[in-house]
């Protein structure tokens, strides 16, 4: 080990020690240790120590798994997942598997002890996909762990769900009339309407509507371009730092436009005319905005930002026509009479009517993009079609997610069946 050294120039004093050769060169480090001699080696020791175990963060055999969920997020979460993905992760690490894990030891918490707080969670009520989305982080930290040499196996590998585990969720279908009802409903609540229209039409997410820009409508093709998604985040934050700092989950400050979910999710559909015409005349609706509210008009501006992974993400600012400003507009497609954004926050209003007033309480805008897979699957339009359209990675994702097994589906079965068997009977 390194001897430390301790001298005192001017009014400090400083702690150095010998590291490793760099070029067969001898190398020191010094730093500023304190205002005396013992601050300065009591530094230097820690910094020792630090420079010695860089390469080794924790011991496996003594490390906690509440420590490890605590690094995972910080050094693998952090870089990979996108930012609601690291928000949620960080909700199931504090309040379902630190209270439950926590206090193992990484290197001992065995696929008994998952798969016991699986069968509680399961005699508690809670649903498959709830169970499977706690035990993901906790399965991917392990992943990591072994990728790191700490551990040689993932106890969550070998965890068996119930049989009859909480049967998955199944998304309302809209039908026509129910559509058609609550197209009526928001006939005064522009630009509702049309973002109802673009989830019944186009099947896309409600982060993909409401990000949409008008230079991603052709209106001479007919078209929309999915080439990113909205999202209210924090700029350049820790998500694990800030929940632990602050107890609960943090509060989101703005809107930003971010990369669509997946890559296979950037995409251009074509949509039918009716739609097109009604952002059409969106379109001009808002051009006359614009004249009439002059510079009192909110302007939408692009600011390049950077978050947790140094990546660019750009945030939206509302600024007034009257203040002068250099940023690029984000001329988009949903805005208040007076320019202001309407955000996904702002469609709790349209669904509080469709829920209370039409009595269809389990409507959510992504029931639209449900119906819209399960009506062009009853319409015989291919999967692979389907899955494209919808942006998904696989045929198999739109089946299992979105395709939901209507009666019409059932009867198309069996006459399909029927007119086999009346074929081989002849």
């Amino acid at each position: 080990m390194a001897d430390i050294y301790v001298r005192k120039r001017g009014d400090k004093w400083y702690y150095s020690f010998e590291c490793a050769p760099i070029d067969g060169k001898r190398k020191r480090i010094e730093r500023v240790g304190g205002k005396t001699k013992k601050d300065a080696l009591e530094k230097g020791i820690q910094a020792l120590n630090e420079y010695n175990n860089s390469g080794q963060h924790f011991e496996a055999s003594t490390v906690s798994v509440a420590d490890f969920l605590d690094y995972y997020m910080d050094n693998y979460s952090r870089i990979n997942n996108k930012y609601n993905t690291q928000v949620g992760n960080v909700s199931v690490i504090e309040n379902h598997l630190k209270p439950n894990f926590g206090a193992y030891r990484l290197s001992a918490l065995g696929a008994a002890a998952v798969q016991e707080f699986i069968n509680e969670k399961f005699i508690t009520g809670f649903a498959k996909s709830t169970i499977e989305n706690i035990i993901a982080p906790l399965s991917q930290a392990y992943e990591y762990a072994i990728d790191l040499g700490y551990v040689k196996d993932n106890p969550c590998q070998r965890i068996k769900y119930p049989k009859d585990c909480g049967k998955p969720k199944q998304r309302e279908v809209i039908s026509i009339d129910e559509y058609n009802m609550i197209m009526e409903a928001m006939k005064d609540h522009r630009p509702f309407d049309i973002a109802i229209m673009i989830g019944w039409y186009a099947g896309l997410r409600i982060s993909e509507t409401f990000g949409l820009t008008w230079n991603d409508i052709n209106f001479d093709l007919n078209t929309i371009t999915v080439n990113k998604q909205i999202v209210k985040r924090n700029f350049g934050v820790n998500v694990r730092k800030a929940f632990k700092e602050k107890g609960k989950k943090e509060e989101r400050s703005a809107w930003y436009f971010q990369s669509p979910k997946t890559p296979t999710s950037n995409r251009t559909i074509v949509v039918s005319a009716d739609l097109i015409r009604v952002l059409r005349a969106w379109r001009k609706e808002q051009l006359k905005n614009q004249i009439y509210y002059g510079e009192y008009y909110k302007e939408l501006y692009l600011k390049e930002e950077k978050d947790e992974k140094g990546k660019p993400i750009q945030r939206i600012i509302e600024i007034e026509k009257s203040v002068p400003c250099t940023l690029p507009t984000a001329d988009m497609i949903f805005r208040k009479e007076n320019g202001d954004y309407v955000s996904t926050d702002s469609f709790k209003y349209p669904s509080r009517i469709i829920h209370h007033r039409l009595g269809l309480e389990k409507f959510d805008y992504h029931s639209l993009r449900h119906t819209h897979a399960t009506m062009l699957i009853e319409a015989g339009v291919s999967p692979k079609t389907v899955q494209e359209r919808l942006g998904h990675a696989s045929v198999q994702t739109t089946f299992d997610k979105y395709v939901h097994n209507t009666e019409e589906m059932k009867q198309e079965a069996a006459d399909t069946l029927d007119e086999i068997l009346r074929k081989a009977a002849k």
